[in-house]
C-alpha cells in the first residue's frame, strides 16, 4: 500500500472522511481536520508507518498532497 493509500485509509477509517473528498490539491481542514485532529492523524500516521514526524509542522491549511510528501519524505529519510 502507498504512504497515499495509507493515510486515505485512516481518514475514512479513523475520521469518518468520504474517500471522494480525499484529492492531493484539498486542504486538510476542508476534511474537517483541525489542529486537534491533524495531531491525531500525525500519531496514527507514525504508529502505523513507523516513521518521526516529530518535526514536521503543518497545519489545517496544508494539502492532502503536502501530508502525503511530508510523510514520503520523512520515510525516506
Amino acid at each position: 500500500m502507498s504512504t497515499s493509500e495509507e493515510i486515505s485509509a485512516l481518514l475514512v477509517t479513523r475520521f469518518g472522511t468520504d474517500p471522494l473528498d480525499i484529492r492531493p490539491e484539498v486542504p486538510l481542514r476542508q476534511l474537517r481536520l483541525d489542529s486537534l485532529a491533524l495531531e491525531e492523524l500525525r500519531l496514527l500516521i507514525e504508529e502505523r508507518m513507523d516513521v518521526d514526524l516529530q518535526d514536521v509542522v503543518l497545519s489545517s491549511r496544508d494539502t492532502v498532497g503536502r501530508l502525503v510528501a511530508a510523510v514520503c519524505a520523512k520515510a525516506g529519510a
